[in-house]
């Protein structure tokens, strides 16, 4: 398969029907949406364009919807200033991409040893979470809603077993956000590429490693032809959340109602596209194994405890970035710690008794 048609927007194997390009409504408000993802990317991509079909669909002559992927109107890593200086009203992507405008962001997309979905979802909409994104946002004239989480993303893909934090030294490895950090501190050298951008720098050799998302998106990108050993359970992504990030004043001038209608879209999309990563990953790991020959590994506890040293490193280091980010992280850990402590007693408990039980490890 040629890759760079695949990426443009050859939808292989997602069992979806690609959506028009760009318009996909005609008539009321102008809602131009630039996303990070390639057109017709299995899950994140088709997940965007879902999403803004959605809001079209429910919209019912409401919006005038267009969507560009990442490249057919800016680039991936273009598209929140395209929308913070009103040229676009909304853009689809990991708000971890931004950090480099404040560091926080990250917070709202996935943090080293952070919450799962179930415990980021409950501290955005009861723990003060959405309340401080909005505060974060607004200063940079972008209102967000989460509208998908990917679930626990994967350690990542390499040339080689990593068999202690030793192993990361010198090591050349995609990974953005506050996870390239804790490997920056562990001797790595990190870039943040986007995702159309990882398969040619590590067939090349340009990286010898790569973090993407989980076996259902990583598949189709087919990074088994360059690294062999997938690592399950990363430290960095444990429920990477998606944003749908609007122009602010944009926002602002929409009627309750139609402010109703894209909080309503956005959350359906948030549930349905974690309902699809589950659904899916088991059988493309499957896949990746059987079909390919990858061999899957865990990290030692020897490199879990490295990264979580590291982790609290980077975790003082930001909070001294700001009275903002001290604030939002104030929040997150708190609520980390409040609702973790639940689901390791109840959730936890149960998981592992039921796969010993059933000896699903």
């Amino acid at each position: 398969m040629d890759r760079r048609k695949f990426l443009k927007g050859a939808a292989i194997g997602a069992g979806a029907t690609a959506l028009a390009a760009p318009a996909l409504a005609q008539g009321g408000k102008q809602l131009t949406i630039v996303s990070t993802w390639p057109r017709d990317f299995p899950g994140l991509g088709m997940s965007a364009q879902r999403l803004a079909a959605r809001i079209a669909e429910i919209g019912d002559g409401a919006f005038n919807v267009e969507y560009f992927a990442a490249g057919e109107r800016v680039g991936a890593f273009d598209a929140f200033d395209e929308v913070s200086s009103g040229n676009s009203q909304a853009y689809i992507g990991p708000d971890y991409y931004w950090t480099g405008k404040h560091p926080a962001f990250a917070y709202f997309t996935a943090v080293p040893f952070g919450m799962n979905v179930a415990e980021r979802n409950a501290w955005i909409a009861f723990g003060g979470g959405q309340e401080l994104w909005d505060e974060l946002s607004a200063e940079y004239g972008v209102k967000a809603f989460q509208c998908g989480p990917t679930g626990t993303q994967a350690g990542g893909w390499f040339n080689k077993e990593m068999e202690s934090a030793d192993d990361f030294k010198g090591l050349k490895m995609r990974m953005p956000g506050m996870g390239a950090q804790v490997l920056t501190k562990l001797g790595a050298s990190t870039v943040s590429l986007p995702g159309s951008q990882i398969y040619e720098n590590l067939v090349s050799g340009s990286i010898e490693a790569t973090e993407w998302v989980g076996p259902y998106n990583d598949y189709f990108m087919k990074f088994y032809e360059a690294a062999k050993y997938y690592y399950t359970g990363g430290m960095h992504e444990p429920s990477a959340s998606i944003a749908f990030g609007m122009n602010k004043a944009w926002f602002d001038g929409l009627t309750d109602h139609e402010k109703l209608l894209i909080e309503v879209a956005c959350a359906e999309e948030h549930g349905v596209a974690h309902q699809e990563a589950i659904a899916k990953n088991g059988e493309y790991l499957s896949k990746l194994v059987n079909e390919h020959g990858v061999e899957v590994r865990s990290f030692s506890d020897d490199i879990w405890d490295a990264f979580g040293e590291a982790s609290a490193e980077v975790f003082e280091e930001t909070r001294n970035h700001s009275a903002m980010a001290a604030k939002i992280d104030d929040s997150f850990q708190a609520a980390l710690r409040s609702y973790g402590t639940y689901l390791a007693n109840f959730d936890g408990a149960f998981v592992n008794q039921r796969n010993r039980v059933l000896g699903l490890v």
